[in-house]
């Protein structure tokens, strides 16, 4: 491919693409943390109501002073089902009879109870501040929490929809700077939000620049087809290294203020390296501006040491070299041109893949409160998992292609789904076991199809329909906080829908194509003759093997 050979030219893989690399790497280490910000800023704290005989210091006598705190709190807060102090009832009057431990309460009336009109007092041991002790989003606003998560999400799809097509039409570039400028202002507002609706209305502008950040064209265009599914695990796998950095940042630092400042400052400061990022030679040369590709080009030869890049990468020389796509280019296609060209089947098919993966994934991810008290060393766990599967997605997309990844990994995802929703809750060590491979095998299986997903669009589409694709994939994730509001109906039906989403994945990956070894489309043209060329390779293959005896 003509794109490839002045990739060569230039040097596939140089100082240029490594700075890139490590640049976004530690930009998304940095980012990917937000998405699950809440996971420890929203964290829900034990808490009662507050009670005047034990939380007021002006309270006197000498009853109270001879009584424990454990007594005077059974005397104030009623128990729950599991004998533990109601979280958001308390007696309208001290119950004194419950202290008398030989009284039988058979002939007793239900004491009278009242909502914590006076407010909680919170368990301030793993947390001494979250957003949900700052505003009291608890008991009736207890769903307020997901308000937040949904909001942030729901900004991210509008975000990788608009900004999508602002890439395609300004470019690269200034549309990443100006989203990492975004998130890095935002986030570092949302730390002294003075109220609970200006910090959700901080969120949801966040958020709109977090998939453009994350899922950025860059890498890929300037890699050659040959780095370039290495390239992009090794960026997928920050995502994960971001997920142990939380765990471990926030371990470390309790206060959702700090936590806040500390994952959106630094983005702050990794604008100025940034700056020195190069704009796509391929978007650039789709957008018919060859002399600005051209000079580009030069640039980056000259940072991979590249000697007398000005004499040989000439305009005519690349002009020559990339004819047929400038040749391409003067037709502007539409959107609908596009859909045909690749079968509106397929897209689908793709738009549901996105959408499943998501599903289950943030339906792990989201809630590690349902796994266990130690919220830390889960996150740091799916970190490492997560990690760990992408490793290992790394050689099954080298050595078994990109669809025989997606399917496989899918199964195994939804299969452990599906037996952790039946298994006891007694046998916690190997439910969080199956909770770990099920979260592996979903970010296995997701990125094989970010991969294939690059591979299958042209470059003069490529960031519209990767932004409709991403736009799935963050409706799967505003569902996925969502489903879980089905628990008041049955504690295992949104696992099963987890589960059953993720299976019918493997189907839809059946009829895409293969794209392993092929290099990446540009243009309309592009996609079609690769059809041709798939089609023609079948028929010779066939024909070889029945006349080569």
């Amino acid at each position: 491919m003509s794109f490839d050979e002045l990739l060569d030219q230039a040097g596939g893989l140089g100082r240029f693409q490594i700075f890139q690399l490590v640049l976004f790497c530690v930009i998304n280490l940095l980012t990917y943390p937000h998405i699950v910000l809440e996971n420890f800023t929203a964290a829900i704290p034990d808490h009662r109501c507050w009670v005047q005989i034990l939380d007021n210091d002006t309270v006197s006598g000498n009853v109270t002073r001879t009584l424990s705190q454990d007594a005077l709190l059974r005397i104030s807060i009623p128990l729950d089902s599991n004998l533990k102090p109601e979280k958001c009832h308390r007696f309208i009057h001290p119950q004194w009879h419950l202290l008398h431990l030989n009284e039988t309460v058979a002939n007793k009336t239900e004491p009278d109870t009242e909502p914590c009109v006076d407010g909680w007092v919170y368990d301030r041991s793993y947390f001494p501040s979250t957003i949900i002790t700052e505003w009291d989003l608890v008991c009736e606003s207890q769903s307020l929490k997901s308000v937040v998560q949904t909001l942030f999400m729901t900004g991210s799809l509008l975000g990788s929809l608009i900004y999508s097509l602002l890439s395609d039409r300004f470019g690269r570039k200034v549309v990443y700077l100006w989203c990492l400028l975004q998130l890095g202002i935002l986030d570092t507002a949302a730390a002294f939000a003075p109220t609970f609706l200006i910090y959700c209305i901080l969120r949801f502008w966040a958020g709109l620049s977090v998939m453009t950040i994350m899922i950025n064209a860059f890498l890929s265009e300037w890699t050659t087809s040959k780095r370039k599914s290495v390239g992009i695990v090794l960026m997928m796998s920050s995502y994960s290294i971001g997920q142990m950095f939380l765990g471990g940042l926030a371990f470390a630092i309790r206060s959702w203020h700090t936590i806040h400042l500390a994952v959106s400052v630094p983005l702050l400061v990794l604008l100025l390296p940034s700056r020195k990022l190069v704009e796509s030679f391929r978007w650039l040369i789709v957008r018919n501006q060859l002399e600005k590709g051209v000079k580009e080009l030069r640039r980056v030869a000259h940072i991979n040491g590249k000697k007398n890049a000005e004499e040989t990468l000439t305009i005519e020389f690349v002009k020559s070299t990339i004819q047929k796509e400038l040749d391409a280019v003067q037709v502007k296609p539409s959107v609908f041109q596009l859909f045909h060209a690749l079968n509106v089947i397929r897209c689908l098919f793709s738009f549901h893949f996105r959408f499943s993966n998501a599903v289950s994934f943030y339906g792990l991810i989201l809630n590690l409160q349902h796994l266990g008290s130690n919220i830390f060393l889960f996150q740091v766990l799916f970190g490492a998992i997560t990690l760990t599967a992408r490793i290992v997605s790394l050689w099954t997309l080298n050595y078994m292609g990109r669809r025989t990844n997606q399917i496989l990994f899918s199964f195994l995802a939804g299969v452990s789904i599906l037996v952790n929703t039946f298994l006891p809750q007694e046998m916690q060590t190997l439910r969080v076991s199956l909770a770990t491979l099920g979260v592996g095998s979903v970010s296995a299986a997701g990125t094989g199809f970010t991969l294939h997903q690059i591979e299958l669009l042209p470059t003069v589409f490529r960031s519209t329909l990767g932004g409709i694709v991403s736009g799935f994939q963050r409706t799967g994730a505003i569902l996925a906080p969502l489903l879980m509001t089905l628990l008041g109906y049955s504690l295992r039906l949104p696992w099963i829908i987890y589960g059953v989403i993720t299976l019918l994945a493997v189907l839809v990956i059946l009829p895409l194509p293969e794209t392993r070894n092929q290099p990446l489309v540009n243009t309309l043209q592009d996609v079609e003759n690769n059809t041709k060329y798939s089609r023609k390779v079948k028929q010779e293959d066939t024909s070889t093997k029945v006349t080569q005896f």
